[in-house]
């Protein structure tokens, strides 16, 4: 057991990081937040440098020092069995405790939005990811590293997809369609041509290429045959890893939660959300559909309880009540 009897609880997204330090009891005793957690572009030691920023900020919130009776980071990137192990292998270095657990980002979204430990989530952002969980400790996942583990869509892909449809339209390749003029308005620019221009010279920088996304679900609510096409492809995405994962969980056959979270599924896109409730009726009859709002440094939190074994009774609901949603 660390020094304080206390947990640690870790979720970092790409663009953000939250820590939290626990009780037995379930009670936040200090917390912080910073940065994204990039491992592939800075290295894992350095990302986890940044961690440990922050992670040294929330026990000195608490007054404690940053020793710990178990950590649970729920982490970006960490998307590969081998990833993870690696990953442990740096936070067991840095000292915090003897025991640390190490997740994917999207176990922490799942956590938050279920009573126990049973259920799959998908995850649809920038890219898109699906995991689940039984209390038993089975888990479900996909590799989720792009198109070549077979990923398709998410708020970067649906960017993509609609560009490529979009200069089709306007050169004469492809269908007609409402994106070749909205898709450059969105910018300010007249033509599929000049957005193409645009974007090739980098004068418009390449993270912003997220921004079309919405313009692709608004377009499809006009009734745009294309763009409606592609957010109804999204939805068989997002239905196809929901259905596989239940099955592989033993799942399919029960009443079981489905939780969708990121950014694109939380926008509750009516086109969207309708097309997976109708396909999931097909695929997965007995899923109960939740959309996730709780903060994920929630589920990492539940988790690093789940992991413990020390939680006193309560513990769980106490935790919860402290982050409203």
């Amino acid at each position: 057991m660390g020094v304080n009897g206390t947990l640690l609880a870790v979720d970092a997204g790409n663009s953000k990081t939250d820590a939290a330090v626990l009780a037995p009891d379930g009670t936040v005793l200090g917390s912080a937040r910073g940065g994204g957690f990039q491992p592939p572009l800075v290295g894992v030691a350095e990302a986890v440098d940044g961690l440990a920023e922050i992670v040294g900020r929330a026990a000195a919130d608490a007054g404690v020092p940053p020793s710990f009776a178990h950590v649970t980071a729920c982490l970006a990137n960490a998307d590969l069995p081998v990833e993870e192990a690696a990953l442990e292998r740096e936070l067991l270095g840095r000292g915090w405790s003897a025991s640390v657990r190490v997740h994917n980002d999207t176990f922490a979204i799942l956590r938050a939005g279920i009573d126990e430990p049973r259920g799959v989530a998908v995850v649809c952002g920038a890219g898109v990811n699906c995991v689940g969980m039984t209390p038993d400790g089975r888990t479900a996942r996909f590799p989720a590293i792009g198109k070549i583990s077979g990923d398709w869509g998410g708020g970067g892909g649906l960017s993509e997809e609609a560009l490529w449809f979009a200069a089709r339209a306007e050169d004469g390749r492809g269908e007609p369609t409402e994106l070749a003029r909205a898709l450059p308005a969105h910018f300010g620019l007249e033509s599929m041509y000049a957005l193409i221009e645009a974007l090739h010279l980098e004068r418009i920088p390449q993270a912003r290429r997220h921004e079309l996304a919405p313009v692709l679900f608004r377009v499809a609510a006009e009734g745009d045959p294309v763009a409606l096409d592609l957010v109804h492809r999204m939805a068989e995405e997002v239905v196809a890893l929901s259905a596989v994962a239940l099955r592989r969980l033993g799942l399919l056959d029960e009443e079981a939660p489905v939780l969708l979270g990121g950014s694109v599924l939380a926008a509750r896109h009516p086109q969207l959300e309708e097309r997976i409730r109708e396909l999931l009726a097909v695929r997965a009859p007995k899923a109960v559909v939740r959309f996730v709002t709780a903060p994920p440094v929630l589920g990492a939190g539940l988790l690093a309880l789940d992991e413990w074994g020390g939680a006193e009774p309560g513990a769980a609901e106490r935790l919860r009540e402290q982050y409203p949603h």
